[in-house]
């Protein structure tokens, strides 16, 4: 509960949207030509641009990250009875395309060096699944917070049994494994455009491949799977998912200043980082060698007895400071809608359970302030007990 004294105190949110002003220029060009349907220049352009930034063959808009992975699913053939890996340290709409097909989740842990899914794990899991005959239709790698997890490994495993891999890049546009941009890894990436990503079109996102036929599979069930003909016909189950005009004209000019944004986000870390990294028991989220990360949230780890408080302790403080921080997502493992799914843990511990234990995202916005910065930072010292 917010403290009175606090309340004139303006609120500083954890990742808000950050408009460019030159976004009306695109939504008036939208009512201008009467362009309103989820059909029309801008989406086509939007794509492209999109296609080109990050040095794949296509892209296709549509309404969701969400609505990107399930499309994904649908293109692999996921159905029934099968299996997906898919990484537990993320939020629940990396998951739930999978139960839209039927399938079976099984949750892959995270591993220290990136928060991301363990390779070792993910060997288990995979030589686990050869020996009963059922390897997974698809693995889900999620880069968490705009960390890319460890390419090199994850795939050389799916190759070598086989199993396509879908990169969900949605908190990670604009970040790089060994140079390749984030994404572009996998039989299919996924990027969202949700109100509190890097760049915003308000709601939506992004499927992209460097398989056009592919794709076109993608843009016809994404538009109802209609087939061709003079009426309305339909031989296959389609869906509603594409990305309206006036949304991607949003999304151009957010894609214009996208590395803008990406430095913006990692100045605020380098803040964050040099005020508070000499404190005893917080730690930051890593970035991997040979990695950029677009620092999409900033993440820390409370360790109780050295930082002198907990996590929740520290939560609780920046709420009444009229701050808004979140804890890291919690693992798929532990909700209550996939409590019977199987989990692989890293090595002989669970890394993904004591992080959400311990992990803090803080307020990570492109458009946050140095001054509201401050607040935070003194915020997290007068926890620590640390004179400000």
């Amino acid at each position: 509960m917010i403290l009175l004294s606090n309340i004139n105190k303006n609120k500083i949110y954890l990742s808000p949207p950050h408009m460019t002003g030159k976004e009306a220029v695109y939504i008036k060009g939208a009512f201008d030509t009467n362009w309103i349907a989820p059909v029309g220049p801008h989406v086509d352009a939007f794509e492209k641009e999109l296609a080109d930034y990050v040095g794949v063959k296509g892209a296709l808009a549509v309404s969701s990250g969400t609505a990107a992975i399930h499309l994904a699913l649908s293109l692999l053939g996921v159905k029934r009875g099968d299996v997906v890996f898919c990484s537990t340290l993320t939020f629940v709409a990396s998951a739930n395309p999978i139960l839209y097909q039927g399938a079976q989740p099984v949750f892959i842990d995270s591993e220290p060096d990136t928060w991301n899914m363990s390779p070792q794990a993910l060997e288990r899991a995979l030589i686990d699944s050869a020996l009963v005959g059922k390897l997974p239709k698809a693995v889900i790698v999620v880069n968490l917070y705009g960390q890319s997890a460890k390419m090199d490994e994850i795939l050389a495993l799916c190759h070598q049994y086989n199993v396509p891999m879908i990169e969900d890049a949605a908190e990670s546009l604009g970040s790089s494994y060994k140079g390749k941009p984030s994404g572009t890894f996998g039989d299919f990436g996924i990027y969202s455009f949700n109100g509190n990503k890097i760049i915003t079109t308000s709601g939506g996102g992004m499927i992209v491949s460097n398989s056009q036929e592919v794709l076109s599979q993608a843009r016809f069930l994404a538009t109802q799977a209609r087939d061709q003909a003079e009426h309305y016909q339909h031989s296959q189950v389609g869906y509603n998912y594409r990305l309206s005009n006036i949304l991607a004209g949003i999304g151009r000019a957010q894609l214009e200043v996208i590395d803008e944004r990406v430095n913006a986000r990692r100045e605020v870390f380098n803040r964050y980082h040099n005020e508070l990294s000499f404190l005893p028991g917080l730690s930051f989220m890593p970035e991997l060698e040979q990695t950029f990360s677009n620092r999409w949230l900033t993440a820390i780890s409370i360790n109780e007895e050295q930082f002198g408080a907990s996590s929740k302790t520290l939560l609780s403080a920046m709420a009444e400071e009229n701050i808004e921080a979140r804890p890291v997502w919690k693992p798929m493992h532990l909700q209550p809608l996939f409590r019977e799914c199987p989990f692989y843990q890293h090595s002989n511990e669970d890394i993904s359970s004591p992080l959400f234990h311990t992990g803090i995202c803080l307020p990570s916005g492109s458009n946050l302030s140095e001054e509201d910065q401050l607040r935070v930072i003194n915020c997290v010292k007068k926890v620590a007990k640390i004179k400000v």
